[in-house]
């Protein structure tokens, strides 16, 4: 059987695409016999900043010596990318071995495409039980199928912010009920709060977790950092203060990224890090579509000497920061953008400010996606809209001049189809 062919199968176990309940994995792991309870895990959730946390989390550690498992969603290109082994990211075959397996056992049961894979992850890490696993928590963390861990190393919270409101009560659809659901059930290990857009979220989250008896650590309280000149960032926590390179990765929300990382690695007891680890781990993590510059292929030749960024930015929180680095550019800035149908448009092309250009596209092969023609509808009001139906053409209609800049926006799933046409 092919792994189109088994992917298929298990997508056509369940009615719904998602559905926010853990019988059914807990239910399956059982049969596996419970492969989850043996992996030593950090747990990363939050809506925006997981994967590059992950990405400095996985670096740093490669420095130090560690293997991980890691497992992330959704992918960008193809789905083995949410399925990396000893700091590879697993074969086709492989992943066909374990989908497999996921399928004979389950046996026909009702079964979420998700809790399928993420079965199927946990399946895998028995192979490699030593390795650490960096793990995210998806969409709400009390009904995500990663969230059936009994123990875990820590759990992160990166920045929160409104996503996915969809699947909330239209009454309750506040930033207060997504922190309910993403940080009330975590384990009392460790817990690692990273710097919000405000004083508020950060309240709220100290509210949520005051009776999770986890050791608890707080960007501002219990580590920070200081932007210093030359290209360095100044990172500082209980065991001490250590000058650093800027990531590779654009924007200062890297920085803070990295310094969730840091402090994270720092205050896990058994975890042998060293500031040299973490100098060269940051130095070197990378992170695909975010802020990504493409610098060559199909995409760099139709611009020749303009630069074109690559970002997956799709809710209001990532735009903010998206734009808040797109601020710090002293140059013209022409913005090309596609959305999935369930996301908040207005307010994501809020932030964007004094924009040269802003072009519309569809997002092929996602008819979950809002048409490019009726986003530039929604966006009607802001100067030099139009729309062009792909990449190819939105960026064949902007009239670059020197020093220009190409921002690509908006979705994931535009990340991904910008990368494979590249």
């Amino acid at each position: 059987m092919s792994l189109q062919k088994i992917l298929t199968k298990l997508q056509r176990l369940h009615p719904k695409e998602i559905d926010l309940s853990l019988d059914r994995i807990k239910e399956l792991c059982e049969k596996l016999g419970n492969p989850q309870d043996d992996i030593k895990c950090i747990q990363v959730c939050g809506t925006n900043g997981k994967g590059s946390t992950i990405s400095f989390l996985r670096s740093i550690l490669k420095e130090a010596n560690y293997k991980c498992n890691i497992y992330t969603s959704p992918h960008v290109k193809v789905i083995n990318e949410r399925f990396v082994y000893n700091d590879e990211i697993i074969s086709d075959n492989d992943l066909l071995d374990l989908l497999n397996e996921i399928h004979e056992i389950n046996n026909g049961q009702p079964l979420t495409y998700f809790e399928a894979l993420t079965a199927a992850f946990f399946l895998g890490c028995r192979k490699y039980k030593d390795n650490l696993v960096l793990a995210e928590f998806g969409l709400f963390g009390r009904g995500d199928a990663v969230n059936i861990l009994k123990k875990n190393l820590c759990n992160i919270i990166t920045s929160c912010s409104e996503d996915h409101l969809d699947w909330l009560p239209e009454n309750d659809r506040t930033i207060e009920r997504i922190i309910y659901e993403k940080t009330s059930s975590l384990l009392n290990s460790n817990i690692i709060v990273a710097k919000q857009t405000s004083y508020e979220i950060t309240q709220f989250i100290k509210k949520n977790i005051s009776k999770n008896k986890a050791n608890k650590f707080f960007f501002n309280e219990d580590y920070n950092f200081v932007m210093k000149e030359n290209d360095f960032f100044f990172y500082k926590d209980k065991h001490g203060g250590l000058k650093i390179p800027k990531p590779k990765m654009n924007g200062q929300f890297q920085i803070e990224n990295a310094s969730t990382a840091i402090a994270s690695l720092r205050n896990l007891k058994n975890i042998n890090i060293e500031d040299q680890h973490i100098i060269d781990g940051v130095k070197k993590a990378n992170n695909t579509a975010r802020l990504e510059e493409i610098k060559s292929g199909k995409i760099k030749r139709l611009v020749k000497n303009n630069k074109v960024l690559l970002d997956s930015s799709h809710n209001p929180g990532g735009s903010k920061v998206l734009n808040d680095y797109l601020q710090s550019l002293n140059c013209d800035k022409h913005v090309i953008v596609g959305m999935m149908s369930n996301k908040d448009h207005k307010k994501y092309i809020s932030y964007f400010k004094n924009i040269s250009s802003l072009t519309t596209v569809d997002i092929p092969n996602q008819p979950n996606s809002i048409s490019g023609k009726n986003l530039m509808r929604v966006f009607k009001n802001l100067p030099n809209v139009k729309y062009q139906p792909d990449i190819v053409k939105a960026i064949k209609s902007i009239n670059l001049k020197e020093g220009d800049i190409i921002i690509i926006t908006g979705s994931l799933y535009l990340a991904g189809e910008v990368l494979s046409l590249n």
